[in-house]
């Protein structure tokens, strides 16, 4: 039996009353049951707005000059950095997006690169090369229009415009497979490399030894056809170089505007905004808006930061032999070694 304790007369008793755990676990149950609906329905909304939107697939157009109220547009095609997957695959949906925009009147290539891959440069003047079929393509190089960057410019056609900035690098018309000879590494430190092949060329790229003359033989053809192309397709696409001229300048050099000007690679000295000048004369307009093309970074390239062509790390690695000229304003100070007394 519970035990009744007696209060003293005129003692108030004080209930504190509590809520029972029954309680409880219903605010629990309803808390979560508010919550699977509220993840229900932002789950649908999701894929109503992914089917809806999933018509308007990249890239994006980007409002960059001129009249906004315009209806008639000019297209920056921009390839920046060494051309390469997944940067190429961009480019190609610029173009292709050009291509079918019944507003897009002409467009512009924008090269700010050293070049690239073959195969991709080729890719890309091949699409150029329908686009420039069916509407005017003018060309504007910035800090360097190099190799693969000068090689994809032809695909703008025999009636573009090429337009370089007064301090843009070009040319470089040429072919190199990168190799590095690491074998006398190898053998100071005791590495042996004893690949199992099913043909005598199929380790012929091996750093770890030296390259046979009848494989620098094979690959120089490999190579040689890659630069007859090269040297074909400016020929093709610039009716004021004939092959002769060309291979006197297919020497791998470099050559700055006004060289690459004297020389007919480039048309023009001048800015992306004289170029839209021209290229409006060209199709009649006198008003249009310039637009840009933008497609958003992928998850892999939102977290690890790569999400322009510069910062990939495989374009770093190639860029790295790049030559580059600066106008540099240090902040660091001046060692003290080198500072003279007075």
């Amino acid at each position: 039996m519970a035990k009744t304790t007696e209060l003293p007369a005129g003692t108030q008793r004080l209930v504190i009353e509590h809520a029972t755990s029954r309680g409880k676990s219903w605010l629990v149950w309803l808390l979560v049951i508010a919550l699977l609906l509220s993840l229900g329905w932002n789950a649908w909304l999701y894929s109503s707005n992914r089917r809806y939107y999933g018509k308007l697939t990249p890239p994006t157009e980007l409002f960059h000059s001129g009249d906004q109220t315009a209806t008639e547009r000019i297209a920056l095609l921009r390839i920046s950095g060494t051309i390469s997957p997944p940067f190429t695959g961009r480019l190609l949906r610029q173009i292709k997006k050009a291509h079918e925009d019944d507003n897009v009147k002409g467009a512009i290539l924008v090269v700010d690169s050293p070049g690239g891959f073959v195969a991709d440069s080729h890719q890309i003047y091949h699409k150029l090369q329908a686009l420039a079929a069916d509407k005017p393509v003018y060309v504007s190089f910035k800090r360097i229009a190099a190799s693969g960057g000068y090689y994809i410019a032809m695909g703008a056609g025999t009636k573009a415009k090429i337009f370089a900035e007064p301090t843009t690098w070009t040319g470089s018309i040429g072919v190199i497979i990168p190799r590095y000879n690491l074998s006398a590494i190898a053998k100071e430190y005791g590495v042996a490399v004893e690949p199992l092949t099913t043909g005598k060329y199929k380790d012929t790229m091996s750093p770890f030894r030296d390259m046979r003359e009848d494989e620098k033989e094979l690959w120089g053809e490999i190579i040689g056809d890659a630069f007859d192309r090269f040297v074909g397709v400016i020929a093709d696409n610039r009716p004021t170089l004939d092959r002769e001229k060309l291979k006197e300048l297919a020497t791998g050099q470099i050559f700055t505007a006004n060289q690459a000007k004297a020389n007919g690679l480039v048309d023009e000295i001048g800015f992306l905004e004289d170029v839209v000048e021209s290229l409006k004369s060209e199709i009649g307009l006198t008003e249009a808006r310039v637009v840009s093309y933008y497609t958003p970074p992928s998850i892999l390239e939102t977290v690890t930061g790569y999400t322009k062509a510069e910062a990939h790390p495989l374009n770093r690695l190639m860029d790295a032999s790049v030559p580059r000229a600066m106008y540099l304003f240090s902040w660091k100070p001046i060692p003290d070694e080198y500072v003279q007394d007075e």
